[in-house]
């Protein structure tokens, strides 16, 4: 891949006017910035702008060339507006060739894993680490392979394989890449048929007591049913009794 270049001027509109003409005439204010803390105000194309970082990553480098003068640098900030969606002002960081930085470079993880084949699920919790190395050793991105990543496997940053230039600053133990089952909820059946049991342990008592309250009803009407046959039997021997009585009333005296 190609370095991509900027077409730059020095700017000396610093004022939100000033900068918002350059934005009409379609430019981006930009400032660079450099380790010995010297800022270069310049503007650049904003066409250029978005076709050459259309597919740059942050640890790209870009060309300056600043009014014949050249500069590397990378885009260290950048500022939006979110309502016309459109880049209003830009960061870079200038780098020198012979001198050591530290970048952040993303990943991209390549081909479809044999544990997603067999029903699982790529996870990427992390999709960046930190590194170290001169600027001409900087990778724009690192693509690893994972297609032979089964399931309930992981790779760690320590299985990265770099350039012997560049250092990872990463931990080694962070997960960027696994592969995990989807988990599948299964009905509580055992809990179902506790409940049932429950139910049915709690209702006994109730069976009982209504089986005792059926009894008690059950001897109740008996006796009532009792008491009656009590009554009508000694009202049919009082009413017998005084019949009997009457006749003997009625029946003529015997004459002595």
């Amino acid at each position: 891949m190609s370095q991509p270049v900027l077409s730059a001027n020095k700017r000396e509109l610093t004022t939100k006017g000033g900068l918002n003409s350059l934005r009409r005439e379609g430019r981006i204010p930009a400032v660079v910035y450099n380790r010995h803390g010297t800022a270069t105000p310049i503007s650049i194309l904003a066409k250029e702008f978005e076709k050459e970082t259309a597919h740059a990553s942050e640890s790209t480098i870009f060309k300056l060339s600043i009014d014949g003068t050249t500069a590397e640098a990378f885009i260290k900030d950048r500022q939006l507006d979110w309502i016309k969606g459109s880049v209003v002002h830009v960061d870079f960081f200038e780098v020198e060739k012979d001198q050591m930085l530290h970048a952040k470079v993303s990943i991209h993880l390549v081909g479809v894993p044999i544990g997603v084949r067999n029903g699982g699920i790529l996870e990427n919790p992390a999709h960046e680490i930190e590194v170290e190395c001169l600027p001409g050793d900087l990778p724009p991105k690192i693509e690893v392979d994972v297609t032979d990543l089964e399931a309930n496997h992981s790779l760690h940053v320590r299985d990265i394989k770099l350039a012997p230039g560049v250092k990872v600053l990463t931990s080694g133990d962070l997960v960027f890449a696994v592969v995990k089952f989807a988990k599948i909820e299964v009905e509580p059946v055992v809990e179902v048929a506790e409940v049932e049991a429950e139910a049915a342990i709690e209702g006994a008592p109730a069976t009982d007591e209504k089986s005792a309250t059926d009894k008690t009803a059950t001897d109740k009407t008996a006796t009532d049913r009792t008491v009656t046959d009590r009554t009508a039997t000694d009202r049919a021997v009082t009413d017998r009794t005084a019949t009997d009585r009457t006749a003997t009333d009625r029946a003529p005296k015997k004459k002595g």
